[in-house]
């Protein structure tokens, strides 16, 4: 299984936010050239993530985007929620009446186990989790 690039650049576009957090708003053009993602896919990008409340855009010459809140009460699953939707790996785990086989079907039970998985990772994370992560590992200096 694969996120695709609009969960992964959706994730470095928050957090990218959540390191400017508290500085004012951030241009999408900085963002895109932090992050190596075009501009114009960011833009659809932040569309979701404006609609599910995790961002928010201020016009004017000053303006640009911030996080909606601070980085601590965002998980990582309200950005996937908003950009990727269901984790489940397959339709059938989110759709019971969907085959007539759910009730005794042994790899739904498996696709179950591994969006609850999945799930429980990305709902224990925040963006400040991924900020002293990406701060220590800057810390670090360069791997050899």
């Amino acid at each position: 299984m694969k996120l695709s690039t609009k969960g992964r650049y959706s994730t470095r576009a928050m957090l990218d936010l959540a390191l400017q957090f508290g500085k004012g708003p951030v241009l999408i053009r900085d963002i895109s050239k932090r992050q190596r993602i075009s501009k114009g896919y960011l833009e659809q990008l932040f569309i979701p993530l404006r609609s599910a409340g995790l961002v928010r855009g201020i016009r004017g010459a000053s303006g640009g985007f911030t996080l909606a809140r601070s980085p601590a009460e965002i998980r990582l699953s309200d950005i996937m929620q908003a950009t990727e939707g269901s984790t489940a790996p397959a339709v059938c785990v989110d759709e019971d009446n969907l085959c007539a086989q759910s009730s005794q079907c042994v790899t739904r039970d498996v696709w179950s186990e591994i969006k609850r998985a999945c799930d429980k990772v990305l709902e224990s994370m925040t963006l400040q989790d991924l900020v002293e992560r990406h701060r220590k590992k800057c810390a670090e200096g360069p791997s050899v």
